[in-house]
Formats: C-alpha cells, structure tokens, sequence
C-alpha cells in the first residue's frame, strides 16, 4: 500500500501563499496522474488541480490564475503553488495519485489543513 504524505499547509492572511507538497512512501508504477482535492467544513470534497505525467493540467474554473500545480516525475511528487489565498480556501487539501489503465490504483493522502484568516 502506497501512503500519500501532504506537506506545506498552515495558517495564512488573506492575500498571502503557501506551497503544498505530496510525495510517495514508495515508488507508484504505471502511474497515470495525480491531483489535489479540498474540502471545506460541511462541504463536499472537490477537485482543485490535476496533472498528468504527461503535464497536462486540469483546474477547477474558479482557481485557475491563482492556483498553479506542478509535477516532479522523478520523484512523482506534486506541488501546488496557491496565492492570493482568501478565507474561502480555507479547507483540507488532499492529495491523490491513480493509475487509470488496468490494473489500476488510486490512492488518497491523509490532507493538510490550510486556514486562511486575518
């Protein structure tokens, strides 16, 4: 079983950044892509970025311009590179990592916390 370990998160005043980091306990063969997830309290959980191993992005449409993934293939760890942080980011930011060809896999970090509050 691959663990997803979410790094990075914290408190943060509006407008301000902070860079979210996931990696693997071990290696994830075949792996096809990987995303970041956030839930809000009372919330549903929902997609925010997603990147392919082939660097194709996907954002939700609210978040692109301030929000920016990235991938390091190398180490298949994801970043997400948040600014101008308001209090409705506020959430856990979860990590996810899937092959999507078979066999497949999907696999969810344990999230990171992210409050933004003056």
């Amino acid at each position: 079983q691959v663990q997803l370990m979410e790094s990075g998160g914290g408190l943060v005043q509006p407008g301000g950044s902070l860079r979210l980091s996931c990696a693997p306990s071990r290696t994830m063969p075949g792996l096809s892509r990987m995303a970041w997830y956030r839930q809000a309290p009372g919330g549903e959980r929902e997609l925010v970025a997603r990147i392919t191993t082939g660097g194709t992005t996907t954002y939700a449409d609210s978040l692109e311009g301030r929000f920016t993934i990235s991938m390091d293939n190398r180490i298949q760890t994801i970043y997400l590179q948040m600014n101008n942080l308001q209090p409705e980011d506020t959430a856990v930011y979860y990590c996810r990592a899937q092959r999507v060809v078979t066999p497949t896999y999907a696999y969810w970090g344990q999230g990171t916390q992210v409050t933004v509050s003056s």
